[in-house]
């Protein structure tokens, strides 16, 4: 007998991925398409014809949404990061008196929804409001024989946005100065550099890619605002997808539109993940507990201003101006109403919670302890790809929807009638099922991205031992996963839960018709020139936004 006959023939195969795998795997795509398809319904949409609509936007307008759109974010970028920084740098690094309420205070202008403050401030400031009544009787002037700066312009419309925005930077900023080398700080200053110029230095530099990351989402934010843009009559895209639509009836115009949005938020998440790969892969690393330096008395006295400043002008004042009306009038004038308004807000948020954390539990689970294989690989890029609605404007989701959806409603129809001799309607478009569909899209990044850390924190010797005591997996889940899961499944749900109270731009594109939430009538009444109508509803937003504020602060100081 042969050798050749004593060894078993052995063939190289390639390792193959499970069924059970290729289930989840196929899921996952399917699940991605369908979470994806605002961007296809927007590239395929954008190649239609137009009826001349385009024509006469590019001859007119564009030039206007495209400079606008880029001046606005360059004013929020510019103010955020100096406002962001600035801030950040003074609570971390000197000692002065209210420091510490300030390190939290200033996240507090994140629970207000930017059009709620451009409402309160354009009240206040316009011509007819409290402050200019006030400066002309103390002063005898009448219209025409002063000048007062409009609030109803492009800077003004900046500067609203950020001191809204700049908690995304104060927030990154202050992490990044906490966290980077003090010993290159104390060393600078050991061989006589001022604390300024230590800080232009040495501080800043080790901090910028990660402030930088967080005046790219301001930016990002800024290019999906619709609320301040619209209020103060500023084209950007944002407002000229929604005109095009609505008022110009051409759908293929403001697809375009949301196009070149796409091509500016695309640029934009490529520039945020670069800046913060190179804040992540960096060598500075704090090496030893922060020194707060401790100033005069005059310094101090500027430290306290300069952070207070941004709070009051973003949080308590306005807030402060919501709460007198809704106290005053507001109560009277537009409480009827609010309870079904609020009613709307609370279903359409629970649904779109309940549905956002289940599908990130699943896509989760789906990344969970994997090997790292071909499938892992397609499914962690499909994972990415379905959670990206949240750098997506609402308005581009809502146009991006809209296309295929109608296509879909309108080809059922037909078959319906053909079948059934019977008009179904829409069952789609023109349903709270449109609206849901894109709010799970838009908030479904927050959901994963808190939920996902606390699953792939459960460690895998805890399902093994449980499985050898006879559990299925099912029971393993419920009954040892999800009480350990609460803390970050209630976090999740609860943001996902602010966030579509105060979706503006999309639920106005995609609600059913007389369906009215909370956000919309705010929108309704103040574009009526009616605040004190809609400062309760603007005030409940406001509130109830200060609830992730909390928790991102506690987490912030966990961290």
């Amino acid at each position: 007998m042969t050798a050749s006959k004593l060894i078993p023939s052995q063939q190289v195969t390639s390792p193959r991925i499970p069924t059970r795998l290729w289930v989840t795997l196929s899921g996952i795509l399917l699940l991605a398409a369908l979470l994806m398809l605002p961007i296809f319904g927007v590239l395929i949409g954008a190649l239609g014809e137009s009826d001349g609509t385009w024509e006469h936007l590019k001859n007119t307008v564009l030039t206007d949404y495209v400079v606008n759109t880029l001046a606005l974010m360059t004013w929020v970028g510019v103010l955020t990061f100096l406002i962001g920084t600035g801030s950040a740098w003074l609570v971390t690094s000197l000692n002065f008196p209210g420091r510490r309420s300030l390190e939290w205070l200033l996240v507090l202008p994140l629970a207000s929804p930017a059009y709620i403050i451009a409402y309160v401030y354009t009240d206040l400031l316009d011509f007819a409001g409290p402050v200019q009544t006030t400066l002309r009787a103390l002063t005898g002037l009448e219209a025409g024989q002063y000048w007062f700066p409009p609030i109803r312009t492009l800077e003004g419309a900046g500067i609203v946005l950020s001191f809204v925005l700049y908690p995304y930077v104060y927030l990154i900023a202050r992490s990044a100065f906490l966290n980077q080398s003090q010993t290159r700080f104390l060393a600078a200053r050991s061989l006589g550099a001022s604390p300024m110029r230590a800080f232009w230095s040495v501080a800043l530099p080790s901090a910028r890619p990660a402030i930088l990351a967080g005046v790219a989402l301001t930016l990002m934010e800024t290019a999906a605002d619709f609320g301040v843009a619209d209020y103060f009559g500023i084209s950007t895209f944002s407002t000229g997808i929604y005109r095009a639509w609505y008022g110009m009836g051409d759908p293929v115009s403001s697809l375009r539109l949301a196009g070149m949005l796409l091509i500016i938020i695309a640029i934009l998440l490529v520039l945020e993940r670069s800046v913060r790969n190179s804040a992540s892969s960096s060598d500075i690393a704090r090496d030893r507990l922060v020194r707060r330096m401790d100033p005069g008395p005059i310094v101090q006295t500027l430290a306290f201003l300069g952070c207070a400043l941004p709070v009051v002008l973003g949080f308590v004042f306005p807030v402060g101006a919501l709460a007198v009306m809704a106290f005053t009038e507001g109560l009277q004038t537009g409480l009827s109403e609010f309870l079904g308004f609020a009613t709307n807000s609370l279903t359409l948020s629970v649904t779109v919670a309940v549905i956002t954390l289940s599908i990130a539990l699943l896509l989760a689970y789906s990344q969970r302890g994997r090997t790292r294989n071909e499938g892992t690989l397609i499914s962690g890029a499909a994972t990415r790809l379905a959670t990206l609605g949240y750098a997506l404007p609402g308005t581009l989701l809502a146009v991006g929807l809209l296309l295929p959806l109608t296509y879909l409603d309108k080809s059922f129809a037909r078959w319906w009638i053909d079948t059934f001799n019977v008009n179904p309607g829409l069952l789609l478009t023109g349903t709270i099922i449109t609206l849901i569909y894109a709010c799970v899209i838009r908030f479904l990044t927050v959901s994963y991205n808190t939920i996902e850390p606390a699953v792939s924190a459960i460690p895998r010797a805890m399902d093994e031992a449980a499985r050898t005591l006879g559990s299925r997996l099912s029971r393993i889940v419920f009954e040892v996963h999800l009480p350990g899961l609460k803390p970050a499944l209630y976090s999740a749900g609860l943001l996902v839960f602010i966030d579509t109270m105060r979706e503006l731009p999309a639920t106005l594109l995609l609600r059913p018709i007389n369906y009215e939430t909370l956000a919309t009538r705010v929108y309704r009444l103040a574009s009526d020139e009616r605040l004190t109508e809609a400062s309760v509803s603007a005030l409940a937003l406001v509130l109830l936004g200060l609830i992730p504020v909390i928790l991102i602060n506690r987490v912030s100081k966990q961290s």
